[in-house]
Formats: C-alpha cells, sequence, structure tokens
C-alpha cells in the first residue's frame, strides 16, 4: 500500500496521472480486476498532501480534483459505450456465451425490467460493485437496449463513482492526516460501498418489478 501511494505520489506533479487514471478506468470494464478505484484514491490522495490539506504546506504540483474527478468520469462512460457497442454486434456467439451464464441471464433481466420503467438506478449500482459495471454494460448491449436508455445513466453510475472515489481519498486526507492511514480507510470504504451493492443487486425482484 505504501509503495503504491509512493508510485502514484510521484506522477501527481504531471499529466500522467491523468493518463493513467484513464487507461486504468476504461479498460476496466473488459479487466474488471484492474484496480481503478484504488488507483484513483490513491490518486486523490496524494494530491491531498500535496496540497497541503492536511498539513498546510504550500501547495506543490499536483492534479487538479475537478479534473481528477471529470477525467474519472468520462473514461467510465467512454468504456462503458465500447462494451455496449460490441455487445450489440455481437450476434449470436455473444447471445449464446450470456444465456450459458447464469450471472449475466439474471443481469439481463434486472436491466431490461429496470430500463423498461425507465429507472436506470441499477446501471448506478453496479457501477460500485466489482465486475458490475462489465456485467451491466454488455447485458445492455446484448438484449439492444436503446443508447438513449443506458447512456444517461451510464454517465451518472460514472460521474457518481467518480466522485466517491476522489471524495474518499481527498477528505480523508483531510481529515486523518497522514496519507497511509488515509488511503487504507479510503480504500476499506471503497470496497465497503461494492461490497453494499453487490448485497442489494442480489435482492430478488418484488412481484411488481418482474418483467
Amino acid at each position: 500500500m505504501l509503495e503504491s501511494v509512493a508510485r502514484v505520489g510521484a506522477l501527481t506533479g504531471t499529466p500522467w496521472i491523468y493518463v493513467m487514471v484513464a487507461a486504468s478506468v476504461l479498460l476496466d470494464v473488459f479487466l474488471p480486476v484492474l484496480p481503478s478505484g484504488v488507483l484513483i484514491v490513491t490518486a486523490a490522495t496524494a494530491a491531498a498532501a500535496g496540497t497541503g490539506a492536511a498539513t498546510g504546506r504550500v501547495p506543490q504540483n499536483v492534479p487538479d480534483i475537478l479534473a481528477l474527478t471529470l477525467c474519472a468520469a468520462t473514461a467510465s462512460v467512454l468504456g462503458d459505450l465500447v462494451a455496449y457497442r460490441l455487445a450489440r454486434h455481437g450476434g449470436e456467439r455473444l447471445d449464446r456465451a450470456i444465456s450459458r451464464s447464469r450471472r449475466l441471464s439474471r443481469a439481463q433481466e434486472r436491466l431490461g425490467a429496470a430500463l423498461s420503467r425507465g429507472g436506470g438506478a441499477l446501471v448506478v449500482l453496479a457501477r460500485f460493485a466489482p465486475a458490475g459495471r462489465s456485467v451491466v454494460s454488455f447485458s445492455a448491449g446484448a438484449t439492444h437496449r436503446r443508447v438513449r436508455e443506458f447512456l444517461p445513466w451510464s454517465a451518472l453510475a460514472g460521474l457518481s463513482w467518480a466522485t466517491y472515489s476522489v471524495a474518499l481519498g481527498y477528505f480523508g486526507t483531510r481529515w486523518l492526516g497522514a496519507a497511509w492511514l488515509a488511503t487504507g480507510v479510503s480504500v476499506a470504504a471503497l470496497f465497503a460501498a461494492g461490497a453494499g451493492a453487490v448485497y442489494l443487486m442480489r435482492r430478488p425482484l418484488k412481484p411488481a418489478e418482474a418483467p
């Protein structure tokens, strides 16, 4: 953890931090094992420490918190759209793969029911769950949901997730002081949000919600 903070902290004074964040967030829809959330928290922690938010020191060259949030949110939406388009044009092979997966099939049903009612809160919730973004984005494309039904919720999901992740790192450092402690607590809070999202997504549909 400390080594990770040090490595990311070394990049916070350069534009490469934005490239690193954008690439990680963009790709983790295909590779959910990428720790994009942890990277954002660590970058925000290093940024807060560099600005002297916790120590009162003179600000150094650090990434802008708003720019970091918008960078992560934009990359999240772009990744969702790429996955959506690939799944939409994936053909019968992708349909067969999804039908063999109980998890993906169930996600299709829940997503279809949510979007058909004009409510895409499931898309936002899934963004916090491990691999939930991948399941929802691919399912939305595979079931040929209209992009105008999916995109606004994807944008809200990306912005909510990015804001939450950046806020954890930044305010965690401001309140706790030590960067290593703030990073540990913030990452724990990030995983707690993911666990909560998984729990809510696994709740059975109510009769009125069934497709």
